[in-house]
């Protein structure tokens, strides 16, 4: 495998992305489970079936792209360079001295968030830290903990260690990531909704916040045509976050969602519609039964 991957590292991104378009329809064609999935949360979200088509080879141009993003020399730069439109929200967070949660959804190429704000702003201003799961698989575990250690970028596990790690960081006024549509861990969620249906959704970026006073911006990675790279758009939310509502927990992750889903209908046809994004974490009670 990690033969397998070098060797993809090393070609032009055209060539990863025409390959994994295949690889999607081809994912497309033989999982029925899969389609079904990903056929139902589309509709939820009210997106057209062609919009919702072009994300089928999207979802696999997403996996063929990570070799390049993983495994380029330590210290290689994005290329072409990274385009950041609303990098001013940065600039005037970073300026004020205060951390920033980006939140991410399965949007675009969202290892690229990551990375183009570490290039442009850890030097200065310290590293990203972004929260990950751990792969289940011992050498894909390996090659991914190695990779996503880059320069000024810090990865932290979903765990109560990697938690204070990020809370540590936003401290230090830096800044962390986090993918806010990721089902999290029993216990870590609760059930609002998204595109309508209940979702169990994490609590933990307005809880550092709330914690550490940073600031929360929405970023995504756009994924251009034909190779040509990538544009990570920065923005602010729209509504602030409930932190002092009574139901805070419930009131800042449905607010949340609705950031998600706005960003999501800027290029539905860019999202992971495949994800399992209504799963219910074990031994947690589920609103729908």
């Amino acid at each position: 495998m990690r033969t397998i991957l070098a060797w993809l590292s090393r070609r032009p991104l055209w060539f990863l992305h025409a390959i994994g378009a295949a690889l999607g329809w081809l994912t497309w064609a033989l999982s029925p489970s899969y389609r079904r999935r990903f056929g139902a949360h589309a509709a939820l979200a009210g997106v057209a079936p062609a919009a919702a088509r072009r994300a089928v080879a999207e979802a696999g141009r997403m996996v063929l792209e990570l070799p390049y993003l993983w495994l380029r020399p330590a210290g290689a730069p994005l290329a072409p360079p990274v385009a950041m439109p609303g990098a001013e929200h940065i600039d005037a967070a970073l300026a004020a001295g205060r951390g920033i949660v980006f939140l991410t959804p399965h949007l675009g190429c969202f290892e690229v968030t990551a990375q183009a704000y570490a290039e442009r702003y850890g030097a200065a201003h310290g590293p990203i830290t972004v929260l990950y799961r751990p792969a289940r698989k011992r050498v894909l575990r390996e090659v991914v903990d190695s990779a996503r250690a880059r320069p000024h970028l810090a990865a932290a596990p979903a765990t109560l260690a990697g938690v204070r790690q990020m809370i540590r960081a936003l401290r230090r006024g830096e800044a962390v990531g986090l993918l806010p549509d990721q089902v999290p861990p029993e216990g870590m969620g609760v059930w609002v909704p998204f595109f309508g249906q209940p979702a169990y959704t994490m609590t933990l970026a307005a809880r550092l916040v709330q914690q550490t006073g940073a600031t929360p911006l929405l970023a995504w990675g756009e994924r251009l045509a034909h190779g040509r790279g990538y544009v990570v758009h920065i923005s602010a939310l729209a509504e602030p976050l409930p932190l002092t509502d009574p139901a805070a927990p419930e009131a800042c992750a449905a607010a949340i969602n609705r950031a998600m889903e706005g960003l999501i209908r800027q290029c539905p046809q860019q999202y992971l519609w495949g994800y399992n994004r209504y799963k219910t974490p074990r031994a947690d009670a589920d609103p729908r039964a």
